[in-house]
C-alpha cells in the first residue's frame, strides 16, 4: 500500500533541537563519526509547549539553520533491504514476452538493482546521501536517500564461512534454466571459495535429505563437486522441510567465529507440506535466533513463488535475489553471495523526518513490507534488515512541497547494530530545499537511472491493489529513450539491459 505523510492540523506539533545536537543523537562507537555529525544526532524532543525550540544559540532568528523533527505523522521509517530478485525475475518475465504481475513489482528491488554513485565509509557504519530533484508536475519532487556501506574487502580479508546450500530437487527444477544451471553455478563457485570455507548441501523433494555434511573446502572440492553433480529432479516440493533440514545442518556444522549462511535455491513452488512462510520460519526460530544464521534466497524458473520466497527472506533475516542465465548466476554466486558473508550490520533501520514547515506531504515508493513503526526505530528488539560490505541500499520519495517555502527538507538516520556486539550507532545526513536540482532529467546520471528504475516499476504495477502513480511519470517509450541515453552515458551494461526491458514493456501494452 501506498503511505502518505501530511501536514493538516501539524503546523502546532513542530519540534526542534538544541545546538547540544538532539537532533540523531550518535551511538556510534569511537571511529566511527566525528564531532561535526553531532549536531544532527539524537532523540527527537518535543517542546513542552507543543512549539518550537530555538536551533541554537544565536540561531532563532534564522529559519535555514533550524534543525526540525516533525510530528510523527512526518517520520518514514522502514527496515533496510537489498532484495533485487522482483526486478530480475520481471526481466525474465518480459523477456519472454508476458507483462509481470502487477503484485510481483517492488519497486525498492528495481531502485536496488543498479550500481549507485553514494560515498562510502571507512568504517563498518553507513555513510548517509540525501539529494532530490524537481518533477514536471508542480510542487513535486524526487528524494533520494542512499545508504552505504565500506567497500568489499579482497576476498582474502573476509572471515571463513560456513554455507549450507538447500537445493530445491522437485521436479519442476527439471526445467532448463533451474537445477542445471544451479549445479553450475555452485560448481563454478566451489572453485572460488577459500581453503577454510565450509559446505553442507541439502536437498528436498518430497522429502528433504542432508547428501553432504558440513565439510571443510581444503583437501575435498573433489567431494564437494561430486555431491553437486549427484543432484537430479525428483518429485513434489516439500520446501518447509527442505528448510528446516537446512537449519538442522547448518546448526549441526556451526563453525564459531565464521559467517554461517543458509542458502536457498528453489523456484519456491511450494506444493506438500508446509507452505506458508511464517510458519516454515517459525519451526527454525531458534536456530536462526541463537546462532544468527540469516538466509539468502536464490530465485529461479519461469515460474516462481516470488511472493513466498520473499516471505522467507524477510523473515529469515536475509534476503532474495534472481536469476535466469548463466551471467547471473556467475555474478550471484561468484560476486553477490561472497559479499554477504562478511556481516556489517544487524537490524538495521532508516527513519526520514520530513520538515513541515517545508513539506506538504510525502509518499515513500515500495518498502511496503519492510515498515516500521515510527516510535520503533530505536527499539532494537524490532527486527531490521542485514548488510555487508560492498552494498548500498536506495529510498525514494515523492516529495510534494510546500508553495514558496524554503529552508531545510528533510533529515534521513539510520540504525544499525554491531554484529558482533550488538552495539547500536546512528548516521544522519539532511537535505534543503535549495539541494533540490530543478529536473530529474538534469540532475546527476545515477540518480536518473534511479528515477528511470523506479518510473519503470511503477508502469508496471499500475492495476494492483492500493498502488498510487508517481508524480511524473513519462510514457513507456520516452523512459526507454532516457535509458538508453543513460546507457550511452554511464557505458553500463546493466542499464542497457534495463532500456531493453522497458522496450520490450512498451511493445507488449
Amino acid at each position: 500500500m501506498a503511505r502518505y505523510g501530511t501536514r493538516r492540523g501539524l503546523r502546532g506539533a513542530v519540534f526542534a533541537l538544541t545546538a547540544a545536537g538532539l537532533l540523531l543523537t550518535g551511538c556510534a562507537g569511537e571511529g566511527n563519526r566525528g564531532a561535526s555529525d553531532s549536531a544532527h544526532r539524537g532523540d527527537y524532543q518535543p517542546a513542552p509547549d507543543g512549539g518550537r525550540y530555538g536551533g541554537g544559540q544565536g540561531d532563532e532568528g534564522d529559519p535555514s539553520a533550524r534543525e526540525v523533527a516533525p510530528s510523527p505523522d512526518h517520520l518514514s521509517t522502514f527496515a533496510l533491504d537489498v532484495d533485487t530478485a522482483s526486478y530480475g525475475y520481471a526481466r525474465r518475465t518480459l523477456a519472454e514476452g508476458r507483462l509481470p504481475d502487477p503484485s510481483t513489482v517492488r519497486p525498492e528491488e528495481f531502485v536496488n538493482s543498479f550500481r549507485q554513485d553514494y560515498e562510502r565509509p571507512d568504517d563498518d557504519g553507513f555513510s548517509v546521501t540525501v539529494d532530490g530533484a524537481r518533477t514536471d508536475r508542480e510542487d513535486w519532487s524526487l528524494l533520494r536517500v542512499g545508504l552505504a556501506t565500506r567497500a568489499a574487502e579482497g576476498e582474502e580479508e573476509r572471515p571463513p564461512a560456513a554455507l549450507t546450500f538447500v537445493i530445491d530437487v522437485s521436479g519442476s527444477m527439471s526445467e532448463p534454466g533451474r537445477l542445471d544451471l544451479a549445479q553450475r553455478s555452485l560448481g563454478v563457485m566451489t572453485d572460488n571459495l577459500r581453503e577454510g570455507d565450509s559446505v553442507a548441501l541439502v536437498t528436498f523433494s518430497e522429502e528433504a535429505e542432508t547428501v553432504l555434511p558440513m565439510t571443510r573446502v581444503g583437501g575435498n572440492r573433489d567431494e564437494i563437486h561430486a555431491a553437486v553433480d549427484s543432484l537430479e529432479p525428483a518429485r513434489s516440493t516439500n520446501l518447509g522441510a527442505g528448510v528446516e533440514q537446512g537449519y538442522a545442518t547448518a546448526v549441526e556444522g556451526l563453525r564459531r567465529g565464521a559467517t554461517n549462511r543458509v542458502v536457498l535455491v528453489s523456484d519456491a513452488l511450494a506444493n506438500t507440506g508446509d507452505t506458508d512462510a511464517d510458519t516454515i520460519l517459525e519451526r527454525v526460530a531458534g536456530a536462526r535466533e541463537e546462532y544468527g544464521i540469516t538466509l539468502f534466497g536464490v530465485g529461479v524458473g519461469s515460474d516462481y513463488g516470488d511472493a513466498l520466497m520473499e516471505r522467507l527472506a524477510d523473515r529469515g533475516d536475509g534476503h532474495t535475489t534472481y536469476v535466469s542465465e548463466e551471467k547471473e548466476a556467475g555474478e550471484v554466486f561468484s560476486e553477490e553471495l561472497p559479499r554477504n558473508i562478511d556481516l556489517t550490520a544487524r537490524d538495521a533501520k532508516a527513519q526520514v523526518a520530513f520538515d513541515p514547515a517545508t513539506v506538504e506531504e510525502f509518499r515513500l515508493i515500495g518498502y511496503d513490507n519492510r515498515q516500521v513503526a515510527d516510535d520503533d526505530f530505536r527499539d532494537d528488539s524490532v527486527d531490521g534488515g542485514e548488510t555487508g560490505p560492498g552494498h548500498t541500499v536506495t529510498a525514494l520519495y515523492a516529495v510534494r512541497t510546500v508553495p514558496g517555502a524554503g529552508g531545510h527538507l528533510a533529515t534521513a538516520t539510520v540504525r544499525w547494530l554491531d554484529p558482533d556486539s550488538r552495539t547500536p550507532h546512528e548516521e544522519s545526513g539532511r537535505i534543503e530545499t535549495k539541494d533540490l536540482a530543478d529536473s530529474v532529467w538534469t540532475a546527476g546520471p545515477r540518480f536518473q537511472i534511479t528515477t528511470v528504475a523506479a518510473y519503470f516499476a511503477d508502469a508496471l504495477r499500475r492495476g494492483a491493489e492500493g498502488w498510487d502513480t508517481l508524480p511524473g511519470t513519462p510514457a513507456l517509450g520516452e523512459l526507454a529513450e532516457r535509458a538508453e541515453g543513460l546507457a550511452g552515458r554511464t557505458f553500463d551494461a546493466d542499464v542497457r539491459e534495463l532500456a531493453e526491458s522497458i522496450h520490450r514493456a512498451d511493445r507488449l501494452t
